[in-house]
């Protein structure tokens, strides 16, 4: 498809009102557009259902290119009882509660000893969202950009080298070195306000971020690349706010 602009979001975080306000604000149409979500659709936010719900319907429908992050891949493997100790705990103090109670409001606790109704209630009525995240890809290749949640491992020089714990989880390693590749890497995960105190999209020459914070109260950021080069930046503050 030739299209006119790329359009890049990540961490959107159960943040459905800002979500549709952004795509609203920059005239998406997936006729015209590329849409690339860098993942983390659940957890923190309130709507983490309506939030994936709306990524399966423009990936499947309209074309859109979706990655996984590390929220929809924790949120995955507590589903799945997959999760270790360490990583169910992690769930829970990261937001995991808000991702249960938009999947299973009638389940009166989103406690840990609760899990196994609240699995049971998922896979009942929302296994494709599981399928959907488990199956997600979590890199994305274009002319001109290498397209990721978290970053690469600045040790390796490969692509095809990277762990996918890193492209999920990497901060610091990635954000604060040389970025290895020949291609800008596009990321998500790490909130550019622990960047440079702004959450406004960062250019770090050969690496740009564009978590904003949208569910820690910041906002969330759309990255426009028209035609291999940076466009416009917009943002929907946290709350429904435009800038």
């Amino acid at each position: 498809m030739n299209v006119d602009r790329t359009l890049v979001i990540s961490d959107i975080h159960g943040c459905y009102l800002e979500f549709i306000e952004l795509l609203e604000m920059v005239e998406y149409r997936s006729s015209k557009d590329r849409l690339l979500l860098l993942g983390d659709y659940v957890s923190r936010g309130p709507e983490s259902h309506k939030v994936v719900e709306l990524v399966m319907h423009l990936v499947q429908e309209q074309g859109a290119i979706a990655l996984q992050g590390n929220h929809d891949h924790r949120f995955v493997r507590v589903i799945e009882d997959q999760a270790s100790e360490k990583e169910l705990a992690r769930f829970f103090e990261k937001g995991g509660r808000e991702t249960l109670q938009s999947y299973c409001p009638t389940v009166l606790s989103k406690d840990i000893d609760h899990l196994k109704e609240i699995r049971d209630v998922i896979m009942q009525k929302s296994s494709s969202h599981i399928y959907f995240l488990k199956n997600l890809p979590c890199l994305y290749v274009d002319n001109n950009y290498i397209y990721v949640h978290a970053g690469l491992n600045p040790l390796f020089t490969s692509l095809s080298d990277q762990k996918v714990h890193d492209l999920l989880y990497i901060k610091e390693e990635f954000y604060r070195h040389k970025n290895p590749m020949e291609k800008v890497v596009v990321f998500g995960h790490t909130v550019t306000k622990d960047i440079q105190g702004s959450c406004d999209i960062w250019l770090g020459g050969d690496k740009i971020g564009i978590d904003g914070g949208c569910s820690f109260g910041g906002q969330l950021n759309c990255l426009e690349i028209v035609h291999g080069k940076i466009g416009q930046f917009y943002s929907t503050k946290a709350g429904g706010n435009h800038s």
